[in-house]
């Protein structure tokens, strides 16, 4: 792999975290992307690092060149500011696989979390199903596989991590814009949740936006977790809200998959859908297989479209899907639930 960032020191660091890792092999660094273009043109690697504030040439614009020339996945690791938050969600769009804030070059717990992101990050990048590529056509509701009776007491519960930005993109260009509400937990930097909704939301029949403290949750909307806060639901009187907490991780998470499935465990599971997507590690799925033996629906993606298939195999390993299937599929079954 190769490391574009024009600190010498983070190039360093980025280095270290990334060899303590026997699979992952660097091939190279650059402080611009003019030198890495000159390697590319030598090796291409499986995948590339990049900050996106370098001279000469910003990330933005190697990124869309690079996606041109040599499609390689890349892991954007940059600082942002309230300002340069959109940057960050247009990288996405041009084909970053995934977001991390850049190092303070603080030692300890921050740097070991690091570490293990960016690690996480790299194997799931390397591992990128040419599925997430994709463009989704709007499809006609199919045939119902469930009852299609209205029912305001449905709720759709969507986890994912490592490789999920896009895919989630995909899935929501792709259902029907009166779904129950969807509560969405994506594992990503708190400063990001509320552009990554709203470039969703501009992508989307639904409407998409960053989950509020006691919001009242609609047919046709979808909530993201913030990023900095668990995703509770709550029911007060015969409403559903959506709460917000700043409890302890969980699963090394906040927020946690398993704490938004948990919370609608003892009132709503009946009524509910759980989805678990491509991820690393096993947040949600004890939280999935409460929402199973409650009589939920629990639907985890199948192995082959995954970036990284940890989540939803957690989930199958405990018994707690009813149902395992491509993006399509989850798709479909999301459009039959009504």
């Amino acid at each position: 792999m190769l490391i574009v960032d024009d600190s010498l020191n983070v190039r360093m660091l980025l280095k270290r975290l990334l060899e303590e890792d026997p699979m992952i092999v660097v091939i190279g660094s650059a402080s611009d992307p003019y030198e890495a273009a000159s390697l590319i043109a030598r090796e291409v690697p499986d995948v590339i690092t990049l900050d996106l504030e370098m001279p000469r040439m910003n990330g933005l614009t190697f990124l869309n060149k690079l996606m041109n020339q040599h499609p390689v996945p890349v892991v954007v690791v940059s600082s942002f500011t309230e300002e340069r938050r959109e940057l960050a969600i247009k990288a996405l769009a041009l084909g970053a696989t995934e977001i991390i804030t850049k190092p303070t070059l603080a030692a300890g717990e921050e740097i070991k979390n690091l570490g293990i992101q960016l690690r996480e990050a790299v194997h799931a990048a390397s591992m990128q199903n040419l599925f997430l590529r994709r463009t989704f056509k709007r499809r006609v509701r199919p045939a119902a596989e469930y009852s299609a009776k209205s029912d305001s007491n449905k709720l759709i519960l969507i986890g994912a991590s490592t490789g999920g930005t896009e895919l989630i993109s995909s899935i929501l260009k792709s259902v029907r814009p009166d779904l129950p509400p969807v509560l969405i937990v994506q594992h990503m930097p708190g400063e990001f949740t509320g552009i990554f909704a709203k470039r969703l939301n501009a992508e989307s029949s639904l409407t998409v936006k960053e989950a509020e403290k006691n919001e009242l949750l609609r047919n046709g909307h979808v909530y993201i977790g913030n990023g900095f806060y668990h995703l509770v639901v709550k029911k007060i009187a015969n409403d559903y809200v959506c709460d917000l907490n700043d409890g302890e991780l969980v699963n090394r998470h906040r927020p946690s998959v398993d704490v938004l499935f948990s919370s609608a465990a003892d009132f709503a599971a009946e009524n509910v859908m759980a989805i678990l997507l491509t991820g690393m590690g096993a947040d949600g799925a004890r939280g999935m297989l409460e929402l199973k033996h409650k009589g939920a629906i629990c639907i985890a993606q199948e192995e082959k479209s995954c970036a990284i298939y940890g989540m939803p195999r957690e989930a199958v390993m405990l018994d707690a899907a009813t149902l395992t299937g491509t993006p399509d599929k989850i798709i479909e079954w999301m459009n039959n639930f009504a």
